[in-house]
């Protein structure tokens, strides 16, 4: 007699399994307000320690709060959709994760990467970015069609 034991290590192909994507949109627009309100008191934070640094420079470490915003969403994406969850902190409270379209774990690196391009199309293509979601299968938006991730519902 055979007995197929059911496959413990399962996982949702993100690919094809469009339960991953109900409710993706709406929820990932309340995470990004999230995640803009923790890189906001980052970036405010660090302004004190750059005054306190162009204080000491006379003044020439003040040019770093021309790139100070920029800089603390790049570190904090990076290090949190790069890390171990594949989500930012606004995507863990609102149960999401992003992967690679074969369904790995972000890296660092392609975090920091889809932060800047995230940034840049936000910046030139506003608000047109947002219909892209509305048009696409799996409701991503551009920046995620490029660089091959999408954003899911936390398994």
């Amino acid at each position: 007699m055979s007995h197929i034991a059911p496959d413990i290590d399962y996982q949702p192909d993100p690919l094809t399994d469009h339960r991953l994507y109900s409710g993706v949109r709406t929820r990932r627009f309340m995470a990004f307000l999230i995640d803009v309100t923790i890189v906001a008191v980052l970036t405010f934070m660090a302004g004190i320690v750059v005054f306190f640094i162009g204080l000491a420079t006379l003044g020439l470490g003040w040019a770093i709060y021309a790139i100070l915003w920029p800089l603390m969403a790049l570190l904090y994406c990076a290090f949190t959709l790069g890390g171990p969850k594949s989500a930012t902190v606004g995507m863990r409270a609102f149960g999401l994760e992003m992967r690679q379209v074969d369904g790995g774990r972000m890296s660092p690196g392609l975090a920091a990467v889809h932060s800047v391009l995230f940034y840049a199309s936000v910046s030139i293509l506003t608000p047109f970015i947002v219909l892209v979601a509305l048009f696409t299968d799996r409701k991503r938006l551009l920046h995620d069609l490029l660089l091959g991730t999408v954003v899911i519902n936390r398994r």
